[in-house]
Formats: structure tokens, C-alpha cells, sequence
């Protein structure tokens, strides 16, 4: 099983974690956060968390109840802007993301995903070189449950045709800012229930290169389609495995729900795709006092 996390990025840092939060730093700003997996005390004090950071999210009173997040409120410590921007810079792949402070703790992008940005951009990359030499166009890769995009940013940097797939609109407007901020163009945009989508290509005959997946433990689509990981998860892994081109490509599925093991995830793309060679693990964020602080599993396809 592997283990992963963000390595040599200047624009991030997990500063300090414990008592259900974190202090991070994105850029020039540091925030305090809730992170309920963090379970062990704070290696500093609280008044120098206090005093280190800009700002810090305080949740509602019904917060995670139900597996859900409700909203809460940022509370100003120093001042900040509510929007600022960052830079993924790694081996030749390059990207912008502007974040904001939300109402539900997110700032628009999930830090700890870094290593699989980095499996995208080279796989995609490989791709690339393998359609140019078979005189074949780009590789087409597909990024369903896509947020702001920072991974639709990885395999558009490495030359693929990107298609962005969420069914929120002005998460996919964030998204096609971080583009224009990167220097990037021509991502196909998509606002659409993710499996409704899967289901039409397959019966198009559509195929992709690369599929990307990072769905939520709930969700809905633009038009009330209701999305539950446990009751949906295999059906749509099923789905995408008739959009998936059977040589040549790649699969990144990531899960942040609680409970899910990076064997379960695992498990369900072999069975799924009938396929054997696999990889599978953790990606967690480490603070200053090494803490491995897990966030998602994750299971990745190459063939």
C-alpha cells in the first residue's frame, strides 16, 4: 500500500494539527480549520495558533451530523482578502488556483490531492507521446466530480483534451477561472449528474484515455438527482468502465468518506474493471511535529 504526500510545495504548508483542527498555510495566509481526524493535541500552544493565524472557521451547530457538513463562519484574526491566489510549481507541470474562504470550510482546493495531480500530469504526458508517435490526436480525459479543477489543470498542462464534469455551476465557473489564471485553454465545461453522463457516453460509444474520479459521500445533480457514495459507488465504477479505453489509459479514484479503506476502494475497481494490477493507498498531510495526518484513499489504473 502506498502512502503519499505533497512534497516540495512552497505555496502550502500543514503547520499544526490536533484537537479536530488544523493550522495550515495556503500562500501568504494561514488558517485554522476543523479536521475531525485529528485526534491527538496540538504540538503548540492555542494562543500561538491565535496569534499565528488570519483566520479561523467556526462550524454551526449541526455540523457533521448525518455525514453532512453545514455551514459555519469565518472569523477574522489579521487581515486578509476573502480571495487570493496560489501556484502548484512540480517537474514541469505549472497551474494557478485562486481560493476564498467559503461558507462551508473549503477554500477550493484539497492540498493533500497533490500527489495524484502529479500521477496525472505523468501518465497523461506518456499518453501524449504514445497518441503523437501512432499519429493519433491527444489523449481525451475525462474529470467527473471535478471541483475547481486543479486535476483537470494537471492533464490539460500535459496536452490532453480535458473534459471538467461537475453539476455545480459556479464551482465549474471557479474552475474556468483557475484556467485563465494558468494560461490554459479549450477544457470542455459540463454541469451534469456525473453518472447520467457516464451512462450517455457509454451509449455513444465514447471513449477516454483518462478518467478521474473524486466523488462525495453525498451529493446532487443540477436537476435534484440525489448521489449517495454507498448506494452508487460500484454502479457508477461499472459505468465508467465501458467509457474507459481498454489499452492506453489510466484511472485515479479518490474517497474522502469516512470508513472507506483503501482496500475497500481498491476492491471495487478490480471488480468493477475485471482488472489485477493496481495501486492503492493513503494520501496524508504531515505537520511540523511529523504527524501523518490521513485525508483520502485512493486507487489508480495504468494500462
Amino acid at each position: 500500500m502506498l502512502l503519499e504526500s505533497p512534497l516540495e510545495w512552497n505555496d502550502y504548508e500543514l503547520i499544526d494539527s490536533g484537537d479536530f483542527e488544523k493550522l495550515e498555510r495556503f500562500g501568504n495566509y494561514i488558517l485554522i480549520r476543523p479536521e475531525p481526524k485529528a485526534l491527538w493535541s496540538k504540538s503548540i500552544s492555542e494562543r500561538e495558533w491565535l496569534s499565528t493565524a488570519h483566520t479561523k472557521f467556526t462550524t454551526g451547530s449541526g455540523f457533521g451530523k448525518s455525514g453532512k457538513e453545514d455551514s459555519g463562519t469565518w472569523h477574522q484574526l489579521k487581515k486578509m482578502p476573502d480571495q487570493w491566489f496560489i501556484t502548484y510549481n512540480k517537474n514541469s507541470l505549472k497551474f494557478k488556483l485562486r481560493l476564498g474562504l467559503t461558507a462551508f470550510k473549503h477554500v477550493g482546493v484539497f492540498p493533500e490531492q497533490a500527489p495524484n495531480w502529479d500521477y496525472i500530469f505523468k501518465n497523461t504526458r506518456e499518453l501524449a507521446t504514445i497518441n503523437r508517435n501512432a499519429g493519433e490526436a491527444a489523449p481525451k480525459v475525462l474529470n467527473l466530480f471535478a471541483y475547481t479543477g486543479a486535476a483537470s489543470m494537471a492533464a490539460r498542462c500535459a496536452g490532453a483534451q480535458v473534459t471538467h464534469l461537475d453539476s455545480v455551476r459556479q464551482v465549474v465557473s471557479w474552475a474556468r477561472t483557475n484556467m485563465e489564471l494558468s494560461s490554459l485553454d479549450n477544457i470542455r465545461w459540463v454541469i451534469e449528474d456525473a453518472l447520467k453522463f457516464v451512462k450517455r457516453e457509454s451509449k455513444r460509444g465514447n471513449r477516454y484515455q483518462g478518467i478521474i474520479m473524486d466523488p462525495p459521500a453525498y451529493g446532487h445533480g443540477p436537476e435534484g438527482e440525489k448521489w449517495k457514495l454507498d448506494e452508487l459507488l460500484y454502479e457508477m465504477m461499472c459505468e465508467v468502465s465501458g467509457i474507459l479505453q481498454p489499452k492506453d489509459s489510466f484511472l485515479v479514484l479518490n474517497l474522502y468518506s469516512n470508513g472507506y479503506s483503501a482496500l475497500l476502494s481498491n476492491s471495487v475497481v478490480k471488480s468493477s474493471l475485471s482488472v489485477k494490477d493496481t495501486h492503492y493507498g493513503e494520501l496524508y498531510l504531515e505537520d511540523r511535529a511529523k504527524r501523518a495526518l490521513p485525508l483520502s484513499v485512493f486507487t489508480r489504473l495504468r494500462r
